[in-house]
C-alpha cells in the first residue's frame, strides 16, 4: 500500500510539475575587458499550456537567456552555469550537444526577431520547413512536403501549395514571419520561445502575428516563453510577466497586478513610458539613463543610479528577490521594512548624540 501511495505522490508531482524550470542560470563571456556576465542568477519556471513573458530594454539580457536555455551560446567566448534547467523532467544542463539536437527544434522550438536571419536565401522555403520535419519525424520527401503544406496553411498563407516553392526574398515581412513560425511548430514542440517575434513588423501585421500565436497555443497546447520589449504585447498575449533588468530577474508575477501596480520603481518606469490614450502630455515620460555596460555594473542594486527611490542601502547591497504576495515577487528594498529600519537607526542616533 504504501509503494503503491508513493508511486502514486510521484506521478501527482509529475503532473503538476512545470514544463520547463530555470535555477539560478548564469551566462558570462570572455572578453578584453574580462569576464563579463551577461545573466547573473535567473531563475523562473512555465507551466504547460501558459504563456510567459519577458520584458526589459536591450541590453538586459532576455535573448542571451533564451539561447543559454537552448544550448546555442558559443564556448568560447561564452560559459553557461545552472543548478538545473529542468525540461520535461530532463536536466538540459547536463546534456551533450548530440542529445540537445533531438530537443531543439523538436521539444523546443525558437522564433527570431528578424526572419531574414532564419531564412536561407538560396533554399525554397518548403526545403527549409522539410529539413526538421525530416530529422526529426522520420518521414519520406512526400510526407514531409505534405507537411509543410498543412503547416504553411495553418499559420496563414494563402496558396501554401504554390509559395512552398518560393524563396524567401519572394515574400513580404510578415510572409516570411509566419514561415519561420511554420518551421517552428513543423514537430509540433512542447515549448516554443519567440524572441521579439513582431519587432520588424508594422502594427498591422504584428496583432495579426500574435492572434496567429493565441490560436495555435489553444489548438496545439504548447507553452511560450515571449521575449519582447513592447509591454502592449504582453498585456494582450501572456498570464505571467518577468521584468530583467542587467542580466536579473527584477520582478515577476501575473500581468494584471503587475501592470496596475508594479512593485519595481524599474517596472514602474516602463509602464509610465508607455503614452495613454485619456493623457494629454507634452512629451513622454522617460526612464534616466541607460542600461549598465555587463562590464561595468555598479555595486549594491543595478538599477540605482537611474532610481528615483534610491536610498544609501541601494548603493551598498545587492537587494534579495522577496515575496510581495502569494503570486508577486520583486527585487527593491521598499519592500524589505529596510526603510523603516533606516529611520528607527537614525532616531537612535539622534537620541544617542543629544
Amino acid at each position: 500500500m504504501a509503494e503503491r501511495d508513493g508511486r502514486e505522490d510521484g506521478r501527482d508531482r509529475e503532473e503538476h510539475a512545470p514544463l520547463l524550470s530555470v535555477r539560478d542560470l548564469r551566462t558570462t563571456f570572455a572578453t578584453e575587458d574580462g569576464i563579463v556576465t551577461a545573466v547573473d542568477g535567473v531563475s523562473f519556471s512555465i507551466e504547460k499550456g501558459t504563456t510567459v513573458g519577458l520584458v526589459g530594454e536591450s541590453g538586459s539580457g532576455k535573448s542571451v537567456t533564451s539561447l543559454s536555455i537552448m544550448k546555442l551560446i558559443p564556448s568560447p567566448p561564452g560559459k553557461v552555469e545552472a543548478k538545473e534547467i529542468l525540461f520535461d523532467g530532463k536536466d538540459l544542463s547536463r546534456l551533450k550537444e548530440r542529445e540537445m539536437r533531438r530537443i531543439r527544434g523538436n521539444e523546443i522550438a525558437m522564433v527570431f526577431q528578424e526572419p531574414m536571419t532564419s531564412l536561407n536565401p538560396v533554399f525554397k522555403i518548403g526545403d527549409q520547413i522539410m529539413e526538421a520535419i525530416i530529422l526529426h519525424q522520420k518521414v519520406n520527401k512526400r510526407e514531409a512536403r505534405e507537411r509543410a503544406i498543412e503547416l504553411l496553411r495553418l499559420v496563414g498563407i494563402p496558396s501554401p501549395e504554390k509559395r512552398v516553392d518560393e524563396y524567401p526574398h519572394q515574400l513580404s515581412g510578415g510572409m516570411r514571419q509566419r514561415v519561420v513560425i511554420a518551421m517552428a511548430l513543423s514537430c509540433s514542440p512542447k515549448l516554443l520561445i519567440a524572441d521579439e517575434p513582431t519587432t520588424a513588423l508594422d502594427v498591422t501585421i504584428q496583432a495579426q502575428i500574435l492572434d496567429l500565436l493565441r490560436r495555435l497555443q489553444e489548438e496545439l497546447g504548447m507553452a511560450i516563453l515571449l521575449i519582447t520589449h513592447d509591454l502592449g504585447v504582453v498585456a494582450e498575449t501572456c498570464r505571467r510577466v518577468m521584468v530583467m533588468y542587467a542580466g536579473k530577474i527584477v520582478e515577476e508575477g501575473p500581468v494584471v497586478p503587475l501592470f496596475q501596480e508594479p512593485a519595481h520603481p524599474y517596472t514602474r518606469g516602463l509602464l509610465d513610458s508607455i503614452p495613454k490614450l485619456n493623457e494629454d502630455r507634452p512629451r513622454l515620460t522617460s526612464i534616466p539613463g541607460v542600461v549598465p555596460h555587463p562590464a561595468r555594473m555598479p555595486k549594491g542594486c543595478r538599477f540605482h543610479p537611474r532610481c528615483p527611490l534610491a536610498r544609501p542601502i541601494c548603493e551598498e547591497e545587492e537587494p534579495p528577490l522577496i515575496d510581495i504576495d502569494e503570486e508577486r515577487t520583486a527585487a527593491c528594498w521598499v519592500h524589505t521594512g529596510f526603510e523603516r529600519l533606516e529611520q528607527e537607526a537614525g532616531e537612535v542616533s539622534a537620541g544617542a548624540s543629544r
